[in-house]
């Protein structure tokens, strides 16, 4: 019994820990950063695409999916889907996740800023 009540207690603690950072990501503070991706990303609904695709509605999208934009075909074939943890990862370094990505972002090496920037692609979408 007091194993399940261990476990339990576990599994309530993580989950308090994941809500708290969810929590703790700041969208103002993610636009900031976003000033970074401007020159080649805009989040406008049917905004033009740049060197970039456009990210609006990225999170939960599949990669590779924006109409008329000339992806990588490692990109096209990455089979990746746009959540949280995708994001975080590639957003911490795109050429680590998917090698022979067009994109020549070095990266953002704090989880903080990643983790705003998230919050602040989440904040345009439907």
């Amino acid at each position: 019994m007091k194993f399940l009540v261990t476990g339990a207690t576990a599994a309530i603690v993580a989950l308090a820990l994941a809500a708290g950072a969810a929590q703790a990501a700041d969208v103002k503070k993610g636009k900031k950063v976003f000033n970074k991706c401007k020159a080649c990303h805009t989040v406008k609904k049917g905004g033009a695409k740049k060197i970039g695709p456009n990210l609006y509605g990225v999170v939960g999208r599949k990669a590779a999916m924006i109409e008329g934009f000339k992806y990588s075909s490692a990109m096209k074939e990455s089979g990746l889907t746009w959540d949280e943890a995708t994001l975080d990862k590639f957003l911490k370094k795109p050429k680590k996740m998917v090698k022979k990505t067009k994109m020549s972002f070095a990266g953002l090496r704090k989880d903080k800023q990643r983790a705003n920037v998230i919050a602040y692609l989440k904040s345009h979408s439907e």
